[in-house]
């Protein structure tokens, strides 16, 4: 069975080694069927402390690694507002 992947923002990273990250997704109300957003937080292993809050990054399904924590983060999809980017100057 392939694991799943989910692609998230980073909303704690105060935990040794671990992110909490906040996954939204969209789905239609059933009864009046305007569309309304659902959230769910994920605790992601981060083995390097490498991530930091802001940032948008992809998660993976692993084995249990934790009591909490199940899934892993694999990379980073896009920057935290608060994160400098060397520009060329």
């Amino acid at each position: 069975m392939p694991k799943r992947i989910l692609v998230g923002t980073v909303v704690s990273d105060k935990t040794d080694k671990t992110v909490v990250v906040k996954v939204e997704r969209k789905v239609k109300h059933p009864l009046y069927g305007k569309i309304i957003r659902r959230s769910k937080k994920y605790h992601a292993h981060d083995e390097d402390n490498a991530y930091k809050a802001g940032e948008t990054v992809r998660i993976e399904e692993t084995r249990p690694l934790s009591k909490l924590k199940t899934w892993k983060v694999i990379d980073r999809v896009q920057a935290g507002k608060g994160t400098a980017i060397e520009a060329d100057v």
